[in-house]
């Protein structure tokens, strides 16, 4: 099982391919499935399902994998101090992890409501909760300085959100567009409203 999280933690952060894990295991791809499962039940592993939205675009359909403690992430990758995850390549995946999970307890979003969305064209969307009729988007990026960027664009679009947040590591909030907003984590608390 060691093996496993090992080599789950370096899919942290992306979509989810069971049969080039079991490959590496020399076993079926659905007893890797079967372990994920059982991670995910436990909420050692959090999935986050694609969005299919009706657009003419192609869409991907596989789940995104994150190790939800990010303790246990950095743990897994021999990261021991905050120096040596600056310098790994995971380290933007573990800021969009541990960010995700924030959102996700802050609004106290169930897990039948998040999703992530891509398209095959490169379009994507880090986070998408729905909540009955409204679609509200989360980007996140490991920069102080935000930019609107042409895949946000298709997301609000596409999707029809009723808005979008850059959640960056900077430490001011301000308005990037209509329904589009960048966020900084530390003011996550007081500036993203519960659903």
């Amino acid at each position: 099982m060691r093996r496993f999280w090992t080599m789950l933690a370096h899919y942290h952060g992306q979509t989810w391919n069971s049969s080039e894990l079991a490959r590496s295991f020399g076993v079926a791809d659905t007893t890797v499935r079967g372990y994920l499962d059982r991670l995910a039940a436990a909420f050692a592993v959090r999935l986050l399902p694609p969005w299919h939205a009706n657009i003419a675009k192609r869409q991907v359909k596989a789940p995104k994998v994150y190790i939800a403690d990010s303790g246990v992430f950095h743990a897994l990758l021999n990261l021991p101090e905050e120096a040596d995850i600056e310098a790994h390549p995971k380290c933007g995946a573990s800021w969009e992890g541990f960010v995700v999970e924030q959102i996700v307890r802050r609004l106290g979003a169930r897990p039948e409501e998040c999703f992530f969305w891509a398209t095959h064209a490169g379009a994507e969307l880090d986070l998408l909760v729905v909540r009955g009729r409204r679609r509200y988007g989360f980007e996140i990026k490991r920069t102080v300085a935000p930019r609107v960027t042409p895949s946000m664009q298709h997301a609000l679009h596409d999707l029809q959100l009723a808005r979008l947040d850059v959640v960056h590591a900077g430490d001011q909030t301000f308005e990037l567009g209509p329904r589009l907003r960048a966020m900084a984590l530390t003011r996550l608390l007081d500036d993203l409203s519960p659903l």
